[in-house]
């Protein structure tokens, strides 16, 4: 794993572990009651992880066209 996708993935487990210790609002409070707030996690677990994987291709992509380009 490079530097900025170490750096990348700290980010996102302490931005993930100041959410979990936020203060309950009403909003979040009627989704936990309905059952719906396991829905939307997985929801935005999905689409930040979906961010990481496309962030993870595209460096790669960059490296080989650097790589390529210095010769």
């Amino acid at each position: 794993m490079t530097k900025k996708t170490t750096l990348l993935l700290l980010s996102f487990i302490a931005f993930i572990s100041n959410v979990s210790l936020a203060q309950d609002n009403a909003i979040e409070q009627t989704f936990h009651e309905s059952g719906k707030i396991n829905v939307v996690v997985a929801v935005v677990m999905v689409i930040f992880i979906g961010i990481i994987f496309y962030l993870i291709k595209l460096e790669k992509k960059i490296s080989k066209l650097e790589k390529n380009s210095d010769k």
